[in-house]
């Protein structure tokens, strides 16, 4: 069995490094803002007994961190990498009692095709940058989403959400008007 590594690397928000597990740890992907949300999380939970944390995004191969702004990354993200791999390598679970939310099977058909473009194409190209996109709901034209991770907060998101986004969403799917963060 190869020894787990725990890399960082910088995100598009400043305020976020992202923390790359060469291992899987979970199929669900999970946002956490603050220390009362992370009972499903024993990593979020241990995350989020630092002082310094404003936010934890748990993805199947990575974990990225939101800090303060009164502290440095030059200081954090070392110490936090071996964190992660104790932890990891201990065994202890990362999350626990996480369903993944279904398909519904009220789902409009245009609703179950972007759905499957995010699923596809969008989630992954933002989870390289720590993040992650989910579907809330289309209605009158207009699809809401939720940023996540990295995503939330990061003064380049709208760009990536109004220019790379909405603009292939309203590609395949014409009737799209506009994509909203929430």
């Amino acid at each position: 069995m190869s020894e787990i590594q725990v890399y960082y690397e910088a995100t598009p928000n400043p305020e976020s490094m992202k923390f790359v597990i060469t291992e899987h740890i979970t199929d669900n992907s999970i946002q956490f803002s603050s220390a009362s949300e992370t009972q499903n999380s024993p990593l979020a939970s241990k995350l989020f007994g630092f002082p310094w944390t404003a936010g934890v995004f748990i993805g199947p191969n990575f974990v990225t961190v939101t800090k303060q702004d009164w502290v440095d990354w030059e200081t954090l993200a070392a110490p936090l990498s071996d964190l992660i791999k104790e932890h990891v390598e201990s065994g202890l679970p990362v999350l626990v009692n996480t369903e993944q939310a279904e398909e519904n099977s009220n789902d409009s058909e245009i609703v179950k095709q972007i759905k499957q473009i995010l699923n596809r194409e969008i989630r992954p190209a933002v989870a390289m940058d720590g993040g992650d996109i989910v579907f809330n709901k289309y209605e009158n034209g207009i699809l809401y989403l939720y940023m996540q991770g990295a995503c939330s907060g990061c003064p380049s998101s709208m760009i990536t959400l109004k220019q790379g986004i909405e603009v292939r969403l309203q590609e395949l799917f014409p009737e799209i008007q506009e994509v909203v963060a929430l």
